[in-house]
């Protein structure tokens, strides 16, 4: 997994100096946000990227929101590797026309400004058509180490 460099950062500014991530809070920085937003995409937004780097564009496409809690989230650390998985499959809707590329990338942001936290490879690569119906699955899995 790779995180978005401006999502560094705000970890780092966030561990060492305590600011809060902005994107991450409540407009009056007191409460966290309560979602994540979920983005596909046809190439790797890469570190420098943002979660509308390559995005995908297929008819009927929507970003799909996931709750910051655990009946949203497995957050978990087997072997001592944390990862995090969703709880549920995340459905994008159906691709009604116009599909473009296959898609390659997820990524998971904040949803203000587009901004990337972490993305990720789909495997295998979702080949889409009309009538296809984009599932990212509970084995799709963020790894920190």
């Amino acid at each position: 997994m790779s995180k978005g460099n401006t999502f560094e950062t705000d970890l780092l500014a966030l561990i060492f100096n305590a600011t809060p991530i902005a994107d991450l809070a409540a407009d009056d920085q007191s409460t966290p946000a309560t979602t994540i937003t979920v983005a596909l995409h046809t190439a790797d937004p890469g570190d420098t990227g943002t979660q509308a780097t390559s995005e995908t564009a297929y008819t009927g496409y929507v970003r799909q929101t996931v709750a910051r809690t655990t009946g949203g989230w497995t957050v978990s650390s087997p072997g001592g590797v944390g990862t995090v998985s969703p709880v549920a499959n995340i459905d994008f809707p159906e691709c009604t026309a116009a599909p473009g590329g296959a898609i390659t990338h997820f990524s998971v942001g904040t949803g203000v400004a587009s901004k990337l936290l972490y993305s990720g490879t789909v495997s295998p690569n979702i080949t889409m058509a009309a009538g296809v119906i984009p599932r990212l699955k509970t084995t799709s899995t963020i790894t920190e180490d």
